[in-house]
């Protein structure tokens, strides 16, 4: 309780926001705007109140946003407990006491912690447009780091538990990984990595306090640790080749030397700044290709990972020697050397190291396989079953990420031999399509349609076509022509409330068998971060086609409509429009016009007018009508082909009709789309780690209960 307090007197001082000896202490979560900065506005007016700010960003509204920073924050602050038993332990020389009650919360703390990353790491794939969930960032790599050394911890408290060593070990990571959580927050909310991360907050002016508080539990650990090593009990005899432990020890190197590499090279910005106190410069850089550089060194640390989880779990649970190794070993080897030559020949993996990564998983998988079947079977069923579980969601992860990373595929290919802009990049310009609002491009096995822009509605399902109504604010649009959302009519002139910000952008995809679906890419264009995409995803039992949009014509830019051409027709005349075949059908009078009421003696006549295109037919109906004597038009709007039509005049005498037409540049968006292989094995891989982490959890609780009772 020691321990704790203090903890919890260092997050009180954060929150303080006093002024010590001229040292201010913590910053107040309730302060006014006018208390923390000395504007002028605040000085000519002290009754100034600012304007409310532009909300949440459009990328963290989403479902996911709402429970990852919270489980986040839980994970980390469950590690406290194990790192507050060991600090007793030591402490009270209760050497082998505090690992029994520790090592629940450890796993607990761990598969929290876990489940947060995963959640961020889903957000990401579904919110973001860069196509994955892993993007090396480094505050991702903060959270992944003491992630690592909390799981090696947590095996060798199993070590110590089962065989009475490892103890030094566990009292090391269990260190680290509290420590490093202190760190992560550091780097996260001290500012330091403003320049090389997407997430990390500006500074508060608390880094003085984060460094402290990081400090002061450094020192206090690392030296209550030194102080009582040489009593803490070790064993004299060295871990035979044959021991699970033997095993778990290497699975543990393995991933504190995940964990140091990833650390070392996020830690830069860091070293340059403490290097400089020193006057010494240091022009550390992170790597350009941040996702490249560390999927290249972890790639074959998660080899590592692969093999022991798989080698290990028999070792542990089995007792295995020199002569009877090929026995309990022999038909996993065999079952998994089958299996890979035929997930590789099937799949085409060519790359030297998928190759080896994906067989190592599916050993990982066969053998916590296996025995999950002995341990269903077995008299104690699922309750020892948390490890082969939470590996075999590792070894899925690990077949998923191999797949849907190493093997996606982006299937925009652009094949018109132009660039769409001399502004893109090379890579925008060749890896996109670009889509006219209703003409069908064909797109590698799809072909694909621009339906138009469409808003959501508040509190029923559907899309509205945007340009049927007019937004008047964020949350209210009017409708300006007659529409249906699913069951639901409206006309024009009636309110409707809607998510304004957000404009999704309806796209029919074709395919060869004649099914068709439809996606709804979403894109915000926020005044201070430009065009803002989130992808729509369409899930397939073996893939997922991605897509987003890539750019889109600028909202704030007004339509340039041409001069009118005025076109005198008769009935069944044709003519072009925007390089498309117009024929006049028929003129017809109108008895009453849905915008405007009219009276006796009032008269209105609609002209037909049909468009043909690649994409199909469409119906103009320009409309003029004489009211009060005084001759008037509503023009209509195709915006499929770009065109204004007006009803200008009728010639009696002739029997003509003046249609005029304007045009302007046709609606499109220009989209990128990624099919992602065998990603639903890296999800379900995640999910049975969760649940690997729960069951074995709960064993340590009742166990450590069973031990308290006794």
């Amino acid at each position: 309780m020691a321990i704790f307090s203090l903890v919890q007197a260092f997050l009180a001082s954060m929150i303080l926001g006093v002024v010590v000896f001229n040292v201010k202490v913590g910053s107040s979560p309730f302060i006014l705007l006018r208390d923390a900065m000395d504007a002028p506005i605040f000085q000519t007016n002290p009754d100034f109140v600012p304007e409310d700010g532009n909300g949440l960003n459009p990328l963290l509204q989403n479902i996911w946003m709402v429970i990852h920073p919270p489980f986040l924050f839980l994970g980390f602050a469950a590690t406290l407990a194990p790192f507050a038993f060991l600090m007793a332990g030591l402490w009270q020389r209760k050497y082998k006491e505090w690992v029994r009650p520790a090592l629940p919360w450890s796993i607990g703390a761990a598969g929290t912690l876990g489940l947060g990353i995963l959640m961020g790491a889903y957000w990401a794939y579904e919110t973001l447009n860069f196509g994955g969930y892993w993007n090396w960032d480094p505050v991702e790599n903060a959270v992944y780091v003491p992630w690592l050394t909390l799981v090696g911890a947590i095996h060798g408290m199993n070590i110590y538990l089962k065989k009475r060593s490892g103890l030094r070990t566990s009292a090391i990571l269990i260190i680290a990984s509290f420590v490093l959580i202190l760190y992560s927050t550091f780097l996260t909310r001290s500012g330091i990595l403003g320049a090389s991360s997407n997430h990390a907050f500006t500074d508060l002016g608390l880094h003085g306090q984060l460094l402290l508080y990081l400090l002061a539990f450094l020192i206090i650990a690392v030296a209550l640790l030194i102080i009582r090593w040489k009593e803490i009990p070790a064993s004299k005899t060295e871990m035979e080749t044959y021991s699970g432990e033997f095993w778990v020890f290497i699975g543990i190197v393995v991933m504190a030397l995940m964990a140091f590499q990833v650390l070392y090279v996020t830690s830069y910005p860091v070293i340059n700044s403490f290097l400089e106190l020193f006057g010494v410069s240091s022009n550390l850089a992170p790597p350009a290709d941040q996702a490249g550089y560390y999927s290249k060194f972890q790639l074959w640390f998660a080899l590592g990972v692969a093999l022991v989880s798989g080698a290990g779990q028999f070792f542990w649970w089995k007792k295995i020697s020199r002569n009877n190794l090929w026995d309990e070993m022999g038909l996993p080897i065999i079952v998994t050397l089958a299996l890979s030559i035929v997930v590789i020949l099937a799949a085409d993996v060519s790359h030297i190291s998928y190759i080896l990564l994906l067989t190592a998983a599916i050993y990982a998988l066969i053998a916590n396989g296996i025995l999950l079947l002995r341990f269903i079977q077995s008299k104690k069923g699922l309750r020892l079953s948390g490890g082969a579980v939470a590996h075999i969601g590792i070894a899925l992860m690990l077949i998923g990420i191999i797949f849907s990373s190493g093997y996606s595929t982006v299937i925009s290919q652009n094949t018109s031999g132009r660039k769409y802009s001399n502004d893109f990049s090379e890579e925008m310009n060749q890896n996109n399509v670009l889509l006219w609002l209703g003409e069908p491009l064909k797109m590698n096995r799809y072909e694909l349609t621009y339906k138009g822009p469409r808003l959501e509605p508040v509190g029923m399902p559907g899309y509205i076509d945007k340009n049927k109504v007019v937004l008047l604010s964020n949350r209210l649009a009017i409708a300006i022509d007659t529409f249906r959302v699913k069951n639901r009519f409206f006309h024009p002139g009636d309110s409707i409330e809607v998510y304004g910000e957000n404009t999704y952008y309806e796209v029919r995809f074709a395919q060869e068998n004649g099914r068709t679906f439809t996606l709804y890419p979403r894109a915000q264009v926020n005044p201070n971060m430009g065009l803002i995409a989130s992808p729509d995803i369409k899930k397939h039992m073996g893939k997922d086609l991605y897509t987003h949009v890539s750019s889109i014509p600028d909202p704030e830019v007004e339509k340039e409509w041409s001069e009118v051409e005025e076109h005198k027709l008769k009935t069944g005349d044709r003519f072009l429009v925007n390089d498309y075949v117009a024929e006049l059908i028929n003129v017809a009078r109108k008895n009453d016009l849905t915008r405007i009421a009219l009276s006796e003696g009032d008269v209105a006549v609609s002209a037909k007018i049909r468009i043909l295109t690649k994409g199909g037919e469409y119906l103009a109906e320009p409309v003029y009508f004489i009211k009060n004597y005084s001759p008037g038009m509503i023009p209509d709007y195709i915006p499929e082909i770009g065109a204004r039509f007006s009803f200008m005049h009728i010639d009696p005498a002739s029997n003509e009709f003046t249609i005029g037409v304007q045009t302007t540049q046709r609606d499109y968006i220009i989209l990128k789309a990624m099919e992602k292989p065998h990603i639903n094995i890296l999800w379900t891989g995640t999910v049975l780690l969760t649940v690997g982490f729960g069951i074995a959890a709960y064993r340590r609780f009742k166990d450590g209960r069973r031990s308290t009772d006794k």
